[in-house]
């Protein structure tokens, strides 16, 4: 399969929603929550899977600004002021594929260990 390529990148007024299109005509709309609680981040994925943080009290969060980066990715700012995750357009492609699978074991972990999404 090709690269996934996005042909509209569109933050949605009230700042909680990033939609997506890509060149296969699939468009995902993806919450700022979601998206800063996966964000690619050393600080939020680690150096390895047994180094990621799990990340709670982001209900609230909104992107601030899509920042381009070269012509593969963009960095999210978001208003809690982390900007440090760079967002391929595969990895966006992923997290629009496989939302209900990861933000259900989101939720679960969150539970799992007496944390909230507040």
């Amino acid at each position: 399969m090709a690269e996934p390529w996005p042909t509209e990148i569109r933050l949605k007024k009230d700042r909680h929603m990033l939609a997506v299109s890509f060149a296969s005509g699939e468009t995902f709309e993806l919450p700022a929550e979601y998206l800063r609680v996966f964000s690619p981040s050393a600080e939020v994925q680690g150096h390895s899977p047994s180094e990621r943080k799990l990340v709670s009290g982001k209900a609230d969060v909104m992107v601030i600004e899509v920042e381009p980066i070269g012509n593969y990715a963009v960095r999210l700012h978001f208003d809690d002021l982390h900007n440090s995750g760079i967002f391929t357009w595969s990895y966006l492609y992923r997290l629009g594929q496989d939302f209900g699978s990861l933000w259900a074991g989101y939720l679960e972990e969150l539970s799992e260990n007496g944390l909230s999404r507040r």
